[in-house]
């Protein structure tokens, strides 16, 4: 188990580290430092992983064990939902009806609050998340009143437990949220006479990209930060991706096409590119483990995803964009940092195709 990422296969320069610290996966802040993240903490008990207890896909794998007991019963309220079983906008829209189906999911939501609750009391056995005081839950399955209801139950489950952890979730959209965290990642040299950046999320079933707008005169801290335009693409469901190069080249028409929003509306643009992705990411730009559920292997030591992605964009104003990389759970931690300024030790779970992780300690 690794707590904080290893040293780059290849050392930075003295020369890059100079030039504002700027480089990839870079663990020290001006307002806090990463003390782990992309956690992966064997499961004994049931083997593989702790996080695959609590991913999305974990909640419905209960939700199909209290369906088959139902059935058992005479009785199945969502036999209609077809081979792919529900989406979550319909487990909403049944949770609202109230009913059989409501009564499902409540039983599943008690059974996914249960296994979240040991997960955290694990997690705060690890290194870098003792002394924890808040976490905050991120990713797509918060979005929904079904994980809202989850992530709200555990909460009051690890209070009934007095664990000494509060839960609550992201400010923002969780698809907004792992580029909004790029204002506190970009030094401070690059916003100089600028006020935007890119930023890009890779999941494992989504791309996010967007222009992030720092608004630092308006909020020193980038608390009014926020995302003017946005691109998402579905690349797990495109038939045509087949390749890390696939996903790279759609990121870059992505970006290429906001660059001409950007210059349309004369937006003071950074040109520079911050990319959230899921795994441990060394200081040269190279990714060192966890990002299994992206196309190909982006774990290879001949592939370096930021000067990729440097040589298909165009250039901004005479100067060539910079791309830097860190983990997507650290990212949208970071969007949270404003509102954390009451507590030292905090960290994050992004909930989504796994669990991202990553914990903080402010200044």
């Amino acid at each position: 188990m690794r707590l904080t990422p290893p040293r780059s296969r290849t050392r930075p320069s003295t020369d890059s580290q100079k030039n504002d610290e700027l480089w990839h996966g870079r663990l020290e802040l001006p307002a806090t430092t990463i003390t782990s993240y992309s956690l992966e903490v064997e499961d004994p008990s049931r083997g593989g992983h702790l996080g695959d207890r609590v991913r999305q896909a974990a909640f419905h794998d209960l939700l199909q064990a209290w369906r088959a007991r139902f059935k058992d019963m005479g009785a199945d309220p969502f036999a209609r939902s077809g081979r792919k079983g529900p989406s979550l906008q319909q487990l909403d829209d049944e949770l609202a009806r109230g009913g059989p189906g409501a009564a499902v999911l409540r039983a599943a939501v008690e059974d996914y609050a249960i296994q979240f609750v040991d997960v955290v009391r694990r997690l705060l056995r690890q290194k870098g998340w003792r002394g924890m005081e808040r976490i905050v839950i991120g990713g797509g399955f918060q979005q929904s009143d079904v994980g809202r209801l989850a992530v709200g139950r555990a909460g009051e489950l690890l209070a009934r437990d007095r664990v000494g952890v509060y839960l609550r979730t992201l400010h923002h959209d969780p698809d907004e949220g792992g580029l909004v965290g790029w204002v506190q990642v970009i030094p401070s040299a690059w916003l100089q006479g600028r006020d935007a950046l890119l930023a890009v999320d890779i999941g494992g079933t989504n791309v996010r990209c967007g222009i992030v707008r720092a608004h630092r005169r308006l909020a020193p801290d980038f608390s009014a930060a926020e995302v003017v335009e946005s691109d998402k693409w579905a690349h797990a469901h495109d038939a045509d991706v087949t390749r890390r190069e696939d996903l790279v080249d759609g990121i870059a028409e992505m970006l290429g096409r906001l660059i001409a929003i950007a210059r349309r509306r004369r937006i003071a643009l950074a040109p520079f590119v911050g990319v959230s992705c899921p795994g441990l990411v060394c200081p040269d730009g190279s990714i060192a483990g966890g990002a299994q559920n992206l196309p190909g292997n982006w774990e290879s030591q001949h592939f370096h995803m930021p000067s990729r992605l440097e040589s298909r964009l165009p250039a901004w104003r005479g100067e060539s964009f910079k791309v830097l990389m860190h983990n997507d759970a650290v990212v949208q931690g970071l969007s949270e940092l404003p509102y954390m300024t009451d507590v030292r030790r905090w960290a994050v779970l992004t909930i989504g195709t796994g669990l991202g992780n990553a914990s903080f300690a402010n200044r």
